[in-house]
């Protein structure tokens, strides 16, 4: 099949790998056409040092190669999603399906990032989210990974997983849509606040009382967008909150890290040199949880850190002196 992979990035580069490996023809584009010279010249991504690039994938930096494509992965940062759906929307034909990998929430809406696409390229076509514990850097060394392809369109989900599935890739489909793209935003969020902790000298006790009562967080918004509890569960949300909140591949930890040792905002975020998705969904998690009457003390202190300059330590006191509460709500009749 003709696919295009829009976004050039660690993530667009795995996945786009992963296409060409299946015996699909796939072009890679890139915002930049200094960035497509330094790929063809190279044949190796800066962001996957040692993996070269196959002579067989297509580099370019003209949206145009979406054109009469079958299927279409969007890869680039969530702040990009809305700009690049406008420019891809009279490209495509109707019947494409497109796939959203990035993972966040749209800042000044509030929108997942398949409801900015759909927005931007109408109903007509088809809208897959592709999500799950994968970093870029394992995927593109063909380390066996497992993630979920999500869409209110059977045949469209059906169709991805068998795009992507192989002996290294495995795909599982959902019709959870929401549930999928608020794992995968929300826990950016957690795996910063994971980075804070380390960043502090705490040990896995914290980690595991963060990531547990993190989840909660998730499922609980999510349940009330109309997400399923079954999704925060499986692979697109404990399984890529684990991920995320464990390995240094993870931008969102390691900037966490950083602000735990004592590093201003803005410096740490300099530090990381890439885009720290969590750093822009705490502050849409926590309009969305204020919207919503929805507990997310976690975020609401990760947003005191980030956006009023708190000490991560004052919060992490603040937390663990709340006043008791049960941990399952309807226990006690």
């Amino acid at each position: 099949m003709k696919t295009a992979v829009i976004g050039s990035g660690a993530w667009g580069t795995a996945l786009a790998m992963v296409l060409l490996d299946n015996g699909h023809e796939v072009s890679l584009w890139s915002y930049d056409p200094k960035e497509r010279e330094i790929l063809e010249r190279e044949r190796e991504n800066p962001l996957l040092k040692g993996v070269p690039l196959p002579e067989a994938l297509r580099l370019t930096s003209d949206l145009q190669a979406a054109k009469g494509c079958g299927v279409v992965v969007m890869a680039v940062p969530s702040f990009a999603v809305r700009e690049t759906a406008q420019k891809l929307a009279p490209i495509l034909e109707e019947g494409t399906v497109l796939v959203s990998v990035s993972k966040g929430i749209e800042k000044d809406t509030s929108l997942t990032l398949s409801q900015v696409i759909q927005s931007e390229v109408g109903e007509k076509i088809p809208l897959v989210a592709l999500s799950g514990p994968s970093h870029a850097e394992e995927v593109s060394r063909k380390m066996p990974t497992t993630v979920v392809s999500a869409s209110e369109d059977k045949k469209a989900a059906e169709l991805v997983q068998d795009l992507f599935m192989n002996e290294r890739f495995r795909v599982y489909a959902s019709d959870d849509m929401v549930g999928v793209e608020l794992s995968g935003a929300l826990k950016n969020v957690i795996a910063l606040c994971a980075g804070c902790c380390d960043g502090m000298g705490f040990g896995d006790n914290t980690k595991a009382a963060l990531m547990t009562r993190g989840l909660s967080e998730i499922a609980r918004l999510g349940e009330s967008m109309g997400g399923r509890k079954e999704t925060f569960a499986g692979l697109a949300g404990v399984g890529d909150l684990i991920v995320t909140c464990t390995s240094m591949h993870s931008r969102n930890r390691r900037f966490g890290i950083l602000l735990g040792r004592g590093k201003p905002v803005d410096e740490a975020r300099q530090e990381v040199g890439a885009v720290v998705e969590g750093y822009y969904a705490t502050a849409t998690a926590k309009a969305l949880a204020d919207q919503l009457k929805v507990d997310m003390p976690i975020v609401q202190a990760a947003y005191e850190v980030l956006y009023h300059g708190k000490s991560p330590r004052i919060v992490v006191n603040e937390l663990m002196t709340r006043s008791k509460k049960r941990e399952i709500e309807d226990g006690w009749v």
